[in-house]
């Protein structure tokens, strides 16, 4: 790794992990954060991301992008903002990795059908399910519960969304646990983590959009900041089919947007005087984002998508099977627990709000295929 700024997370500076580890070095002359890293990459957690709906629930085309592969162009985003300012590309790759495994089954569609079934017991956060799922229910070791993950890596993805104020049972139990200053900002390389994953999938779910038959760039096109970059490419390739030309138009998206952040991100830095990591953290404000012309474009962008793409008829009734689908799931487990796995039933909790989080953790870990077979053997086929 090239030479680190002065405000970047320092592997040798970090708080350390909750759980004191021996002597690591027999398995690989790593850091802490390339560690986490890595514990990220190896679970299982991880892994089930690839049958997680992104955009498209349960997609049936095999070039669609779920939450495995967008994590994977995140962070590739990620990476390539934070080698721009000499940050830790192996925390904001981490970061990248792990932002979406908290996420349960069939997108924002199952979070949504979670978090009402689960409002009587203290609600569902995905963020929050995240860092609950790296600090207790993904547990390889056998010396301690979770992952071990550092300090820093816990932090950024506690803060999200910047400073918490509020922050949810979940959440709060594990900071109760391992202060993470919830009310500071958090490190460069969590801002930039968070920005990435609005780039990749602003992006990445036009290309998806476009390639479904559900966007088409006509409509696209009604977007000034769209339009400037189509006309160009347009320009450039008059030859050329415009079908081949949508992933131009992404490439160059994301290429404008990541030089918005580093432009941006660079002058903040000079006009808040930032020079440590804790200086980041205590500027009040966000350091590393898109600059206000920028900011205003993407909230644009993000209004068409979610009119266009999101709330398409389409994905609605899809939406509508999947609430279906986790809502029957929940009642179920809940007057039987005899259905759940052996594992899941020996550890159930007898009292609530604890029994029925429980039953909530282990859906928010299932797969759209494994949460629809469930449902067929349990519920029967859907109507």
């Amino acid at each position: 790794m090239s030479q680190l700024a002065s405000y970047a997370s320092l592997p040798g500076n970090s708080r350390g992990r909750f759980h004191p580890e021996p002597d690591r070095d027999i398995r690989g002359p790593r850091d802490i954060f390339q560690r986490d890293r890595d514990r990220i990459i190896h679970s299982i957690a991880f892994r089930r991301l690839r049958h997680k709906t992104q955009v498209f629930i349960s997609p049936d085309g095999d070039h669609y992008r779920v939450r495995l592969t967008h994590s994977l162009e995140v962070a590739q985003i990620g990476r390539t903002i934070a080698r721009a300012f000499g940050l830790n590309e192996d925390l904001t790759e981490a970061l990248c990795l792990a932002h979406d495994i908290g996420h349960p089954p069939f997108g924002h569609a199952g979070e949504d059908a979670l978090e009402a079934t689960m409002k009587p017991f203290g609600g569902f956060d995905h963020n929050a399910q995240t860092l609950r799922t790296l600090t207790q229910l993904e547990s390889p070791y056998p010396s301690w519960p979770g992952l071990n993950l550092s300090w820093e890596l816990l932090e950024g993805l506690a803060k999200h969304n910047g400073p918490v104020a509020r922050p949810g049972w979940a959440l709060s139990e594990v900071n109760a646990q391992f202060d993470l200053s919830l009310t500071d900002w958090p490190s460069l390389e969590a801002q930039i983590a968070a920005i990435s994953d609005d780039i990749a999938y602003d992006n990445h779910d036009i290309d998806d959009g476009i390639r479904a038959g559900l966007l088409g760039i006509d409509q696209l096109l009604d977007l000034p900041f769209v339009a400037q970059r189509w006309e160009a490419i347009l320009g450039r390739y008059p030859d050329v089919p415009q079908r081949r030309l949508i992933g131009e138009l992404t490439r160059e998206q994301i290429g404008v947007m990541v030089n918005d952040v580093i432009e941006s991100t660079r002058a903040r830095i000079t006009e808040a005087g930032i020079k440590t990591a804790d200086d980041v953290r205590n500027a009040g404000v966000m350091i590393g984002g898109f600059s206000a012309e920028m900011a205003a474009r993407e909230r644009q962008l993000k209004s068409f998508m979610y009119e266009k793409l999101y709330h398409h008829p389409t994905q609605l009734a899809a939406a509508e099977e999947a609430t279906k689908i986790v809502r029957e799931l929940f009642a179920a487990y809940r007057d039987d627990p005899t259905l759940l796995p052996d594992e899941w039933r020996n550890s159930l909790p007898s009292e609530e709000p604890q029994r029925s989080r429980h039953i909530g953790d282990f859906l928010a870990g299932m797969t759209d295929r494994y949460a629809t077979d469930r449902h067929r053997e349990i519920c029967g086929t859907m109507a």
